[in-house]
């Protein structure tokens, strides 16, 4: 399927070919009709992408800042890469699209094949929509206008904001999609309304809307004759719908506020406010979050967890359904906006204009409905990349990966391709990252269902590389197939999904091969260390810390059901590496925690274990440090000696007789190692970890995460 990408270190736009998306459980598959393209926001994407390494660094202080700590602690190379690679990935654009739903989710209610909807999804001829995030399109709504509706819900969610009562006057700054949206609104409402902008075209439209208009272009003294407009007392309440980093949309809209008045900003301004008018005035400043309630909330997003309608009466899905009612009774009309229109075949054109300067309002593009008439079933979810030299190897001795997120993008593929993978099937959801990473890494194919990874005729080994909650099924499921499996971290989440996995393993039809991305053991300068602890034998004192810094608890990798929280996610690297590093099992553990404010699962804890031989091992994974200190240091102290590893950068040696340091030119954490070493698996059958250290590590893991999130100190002798 055709779908509009944007390449964030150039700014260019294609309109790509990429697999149909999956479908998701609580959503639909769309088949777009029309899809509108934002000025605002993807003209700035777009201008984001062209501007050079400094202009992007001008526009996001804070992520230099990041960039420039990250340098400091992880070395120059490694960041490079990383920031690189963020820069390579491309961008889908688009958010307003109307259509029709050709497949429902089993876990979807009230929507059925054939609805007309419309939604927040990119430029695509197919896409997937959470069920809270669409709307159906009422009789008579054409599906051009239905395409206004997302851009019309913002407009909608600032005038909300507002609190506009009948009778009372509002000012539209920026008459843009949004504010002449807004004007329209505002009118129905009630309300009189005066327009302000630059654009003469922009303030016909908004004249012929009902407003009274104030052209910036020729006005001195806009405050004044707004204040005039207005019987010389203020106005209301400012709709703030510019886009611009002068403050002084702001400031004047506290010069001509009345007393108590409201502000409320939908588009994006500077903000150096002039306290002096606010604190005299009583003036309320609000910044509209996007639709509505819900925006950004997870659980509602992508669960499918409705806000009850008494608490919440306006969510953003009934944002949708209230401008779709307004367009329907004709209240709201959308139709002067469109300024072109082009087919998704010619959306670079779009683009084009968009940026020209050429005078442009509503630009839709418009998309084939032959799609609608198909099951998606019958719609091919794989694109084939063979045109491309795909890496050697011999038949039936390749490696698909399930997953192409930022991790498997920026580290896991690299390293399989320097290991020297063949690359068979690389399968994502979207479709998007599948066909970015395929062309990179020489795929023959990409996809968005694993079975077409896991059924694939030449795939010899599967990579896992998704969301936690999905590893256990899909480990199980590549073992069933006779395949060798690489399983990033976790294992599993549960113990339930854990002695499932190793059911799997006992009725596998061949000798399992299954192996996690525990890839620290793998490290040079770890595998050097232990080389040194082994050699000792009496027992062994171990700290291991990770400065692992704070993750929004927003994050899904801090949600118990689909992250399974930090201590499962990520923490289980450090036990096994001093699992790998003291080289004997676990016999007892002792885990406690920081709890965190907001009730996510404890991402700060103190875990200590002790070993057969009677070593001890800490294990901290701090989240509240800062990000200047170095992530990961490891400390061994045994029969009057000490060896530190430092960020897997540095080694040193105290103590010894001679010097037994190492020091890297970049940081090395085993990625390519483990590679190597899981197609050496995949060949040959010789496991690189012991199953029962698999189990041992993972199930310690998940017993000690669930006691700390019991929210009380754990241990267990084993």
């Amino acid at each position: 399927m055709k779908q509009v990408l944007q390449n964030l270190r150039t700014g260019e736009t294609e309109v790509a070919d990429v697999p149909t998306p999956a479908l998701r459980s609580r959503g639909v598959l769309m088949a777009a009709r029309c899809s509108l393209v934002s000025a605002g926001t993807e003209r700035m994407l777009v201008e984001f992408g062209k501007a050079g390494l400094i202009g992007k660094a001008r526009q996001q202080p804070d992520r230099v800042r990041a960039v420039l700590e990250k340098m400091r602690t992880d070395g120059l190379l490694t960041t490079f890469d990383a920031v690189r690679s963020k820069l390579d990935q491309p961008l889908p654009l688009g958010y307003c699209a109307s259509g029709t739903v050709v497949e429902v989710g089993p876990q979807t209610h009230g929507l059925h094949v054939g609805d007309r909807i419309v939604s927040n999804s990119p430029h695509a001829e197919l896409a997937f929509v959470p069920q809270n995030l669409c709307a159906r399109i009422p009789e008579g709504v054409s599906d051009e206008n239905a395409a206004f509706t997302v851009v019309g819900a913002i407009a909608l969610q600032g005038i909300r904001l507002a609190a506009p009562t009948l009778g009372e006057t509002i000012v539209v700054m920026g008459l843009g999609l949004i504010g002449l949206l807004a004007v329209q609104l505002l009118r129905a409402n009630g309300c009189r309304v005066i327009g302000m902008d630059f654009d003469r075209a922009k303030l016909e439209l908004a004249a012929r809307f009902g407003a009274q208009t104030v052209d910036l272009s020729e006005e001195s003294d806009p405050v004044a004759s707004v204040v005039g407009m207005s019987k010389g007392r203020g106005v209301d309440a400012v709709l703030i719908c510019a886009s611009t980093s002068s403050s002084d949309p702001v400031r004047q809209a506290a010069r001509m506020s009345r007393k108590r008045g409201r502000i409320v900003l939908v588009g994006v301004t500077g903000l150096e406010l002039e306290r002096g008018e606010f604190f005299e005035k009583e003036l309320s400043f609000q910044v509209s979050c996007s639709y509505g309630p819900g925006r950004y909330d997870p659980a509602y997003e992508s669960g499918g967890v409705d806000y009850p309608i008494g608490y919440v009466r306006w969510t953003e899905q009934r944002n949708f359904e209230a401008v779709l009612d307004m367009m329907a009774s004709g209240a709201l009309d959308p139709t002067p906006l469109i300024s072109h229109r082009f087919p998704i075949a010619a959306a670079s054109n779009a683009y084009r204009v968009l940026m020209a300067g050429e005078p442009s309002l509503g630009i839709v593009l418009s998309y084939d409905t032959s799609a609608e008439t198909a099951s998606v079933r019958s719609v091919a979810i794989a694109r084939s990349l063979e045109s491309l030299p795909t890496n050697g190897g011999a038949r039936g001795d390749g490696v698909s990966v399930i997953g192409a997120g930022n991790y498997a993008g920026r580290i896991l593929l690299p390293a399989l391709a320097r290991a020297g993978a063949q690359m068979r099937v690389l399968v994502s959801a979207t479709g998007v990252s599948s066909v970015h990473q395929g062309r990179r890494f020489r795929f023959a194919h990409a996809a968005t269902d694993p079975v077409m990874a896991i059924e694939d005729a030449e795939t010899a080994g599967i990579v896992i590389a998704t969301r936690h909650d999905s590893h256990a099924d899909l480990a199980i499921r590549a073992m069933e197939a006779g395949r060798a499996v690489f399983v990033e971290k976790p294992l599993a989440l549960t113990l339930d999904e854990l002695e499932r996995i190793r059911a799997a393993c006992e009725a596998a039809p061949v000798e399992p091969r299954l192996m996690v991305g525990f890839n620290r053991r793998f490290s040079p300068l770890a595998l050097r260390m232990r080389q040194l602890l082994i050699g000792e034998a009496s027992p062994k004192v171990i700290v291991a810390t990770m400065n692992a810094g704070s993750v929004p608890a927003t994050h899904w990798t801090q949600d118990p059901t689909i992250g399974g929280g930090r201590i499962i996610g990520e923490a289980c690297h450090f036990i096994d590496l001093v699992r790998y590093l003291v080289g004997q099992p676990i016999v007892s553990w002792r885990a406690s925690a920081v709890p965190r404010a907001d009730g996510s699962p404890p991402d700060t804890a103190v875990l200590t274990f002790r070993f057969a031989d009677d070593s001890v091992a800490t294990v901290n994974y701090v989240a509240i440090g800062h990000q200047s200190y170095p992530k990961e240091r490891i400390e061994a102290f045994m029969g009057g000696r000490v060896v530190v590893l430092d960020n897997f950068r540095k080694l040193v040696g105290y103590g010894f007789s001679r010097s037994v340091g190492l020091r890297l030119w970049r940081q090395d954490k085993g990625q390519t190692a483990a590679a190597a070493a899981f197609l050496d698996m995949m060949r040959t059958g010789a496991r690189p970890i012991a199953l029962e250290e698999l189990f041992e590590v993972s199930r310690i893991t998940i017993e000690a995460a669930r006691a700390l999130s019991a929210d009380r100190d754990g241990s267990s002798r084993l």
